[in-house]
């Protein structure tokens, strides 16, 4: 599966730091983690640091699948409306994922200041907000849901707006959110990681795992085997690859950066922005002074039909901010275009498939990829060891 067009910001901004070595032997390891993106990081995070012998592989350069095109929004809202996820999932589920997303923003500020990660994280406000009056109810009732549900919320009018330079009807002003390089995060994870001994290797395509005297083995393309007592895949949405289970609608969705401005607009230092739309479109500046604006999602995963869209997409996307942020000159530099998936309640998977299996997923669907990842880094442990944890339960397969 193709996950993102060719050219994108992140790999561009940086370029690859370092370069990681094919697997060309067979190994044996305590944990294989496949998959080298954010998550895999951040999985491998933990999991050194609880003194587990691990080594991951990725098929791909370290980094370079979903995360090099992430706009990488960290939010504690996630894409399924609180008031709507009560309805979905209950009160308790609903309030402690939202709850669980504003916890995993701090706690990612600190794993980045234990790894000294020079990923360009900053705290933000995050607006939330509609520009057609048929949305106004739906936007009132999710900000009384998150008020009684003790979230620190403020309400926005249409003068309020004006002073972001934002042309909208009403917003949810919430106190906690963030932007980062997610690109950066990644390798300094890895490099982190590298130097409490996990073993990295890219271009590592595993084919097929299979269950051997009480083991778990790994086979690359190129027939090597990794015998590992735990596999967790974090794949993303190649995961629909080896689930058996579809528990994810892939979409195709766009993204553009603008030049870099002489100043960034005062609105994009303070906040990030993002509306009521569906699907939605979404707002952030960088520390080098751009604008990144992603959206205009479409209903199919086709590779070659969507990177064929992009020039069309780019001229939606410009329209579309010219409209929101008129007095900001919004000149484009890059454009690209990537595989997302929603799914049904907006929230992740952690854990088994198969109970009698030592193979975990941690798939941060969504928009909220990054903070259900850091989510997961509480509950990996317990999955392993069999043990019980309400986020096993929250977000688990089959439910």
């Amino acid at each position: 599966m193709k996950l993102r067009s060719t050219e994108t910001f992140w790999p561009l901004k940086h370029s690859m730091d370092k370069s990681y070595p094919s697997l060309d032997s067979d190994l044996e390891t305590e944990i294989l983690i496949i998959g080298g993106g954010i998550t895999g990081a951040l999985m491998a995070y933990k999991l050194i640091n609880e003194g587990k012998k691990v080594v991951m592989v990725d098929r791909r350069d370290i980094a370079n699948g979903s995360t090099a095109a992430s706009t990488a929004l960290l939010q504690y809202e996630i894409d399924v409306s609180l008031h709507e996820l009560v309805k979905l999932r209950g009160v308790e589920c609903a309030v402690d994922s939202y709850r669980n997303g504003k916890k995993a923003i701090f706690d990612l500020r600190a794993i980045i200041d234990e790894i000294k990660s020079d990923c360009q994280f900053e705290f933000k406000k995050s607006i939330y907000f509609c520009s057609l009056k048929k949305d106004l109810p739906f936007l009132k009732a999710e900000f009384k849901c998150r008020k009684e549900s003790g979230f620190d919320v403020t309400w926005l009018e249409k003068w309020d707006l004006e002073k972001f330079g934002l042309n909208a009807l009403a917003a949810i002003e919430s106190k906690t959110a963030a932007v980062v390089d997610p690109y950066r995060l990644a390798y300094d994870l890895i490099g982190y990681c590298e130097g409490k001994g996990m073993q990295i290797f890219d271009r590592t395509n595993i084919t097929s795992i299979h269950e051997q005297k009480g083991k778990l083995v790994a086979y690359t393309e190129n027939k090597c085997k990794i015998t590992a007592d735990h596999v967790v895949n974090c794949t993303g949405y190649e995961s629909t690859e080896t689930l058996r289970e579809k528990v994810v609608d892939l979409k195709s969705t766009y993204a553009i950066a603008s030049e870099c401005l002489p100043e960034l607009p005062k609105a994009f230092k303070n906040a990030i922005f993002w509306d009521t739309s569906t699907p939605y479109l979404y707002f952030r500046g960088t520390s080098d002074n751009r604008i990144i604006m992603g959206g205009g999602d479409e209903e199919f995963k086709d590779a070659k039909k969507r990177d064929k869209l992009i020039p069309k997409k780019e001229l939606f996307l410009l329209k579309k901010f010219q409209r929101k942020f008129p007095k900001v000159n919004f000149k484009l530099d890059y454009s690209w275009a990537g595989t997302f998936g929603e799914t049904k309640d907006g929230l992740p998977y952690f854990g088994k498939p198969n109970q009698n299996r030592n193979e975990h997923y941690v798939l941060g669907f969504g928009g909220n990829g990054i903070t259900f990842s850091v989510i997961a880094m509480n509950s990996i442990l317990c999955s392993i060891e069999d043990k019980k944890h309400a986020d096993l339960e929250y977000y688990k397969f089959g439910r």
